[in-house]
């Protein structure tokens, strides 16, 4: 039975973050047979960029993607991690 890894991701709307998110939701970072929730925390001015980022990661439909909490708040972002 596969497990979900549960990641936050800081700086998510950032270069680093936009590069790593792919990866992590693609199975590359955790494998295959596990699927992914991800909690991303932004600062405020930047979470436009971050529901762009979001739109994109949707758009793949990674099938190992079971979520995505896009948050300003870093204990929203990091409850239950």
């Amino acid at each position: 039975m596969p497990r979900t890894v549960r990641v936050a991701v800081t700086g998510a709307a950032g270069q680093i973050g936009y590069a790593l998110l792919p990866r992590l939701a693609s199975g590359e970072v955790f494998g295959h047979d596990n699927r992914v929730s991800l909690s991303l925390l932004e600062i405020t001015p930047a979470l436009p960029a971050l529901e762009g980022v979001v739109m994109e990661l949707q758009d793949c439909a990674f099938p190992l993607l079971d979520d995505i909490r896009v948050t300003d708040n870093a204990e929203e972002a990091f409850a239950g991690i």
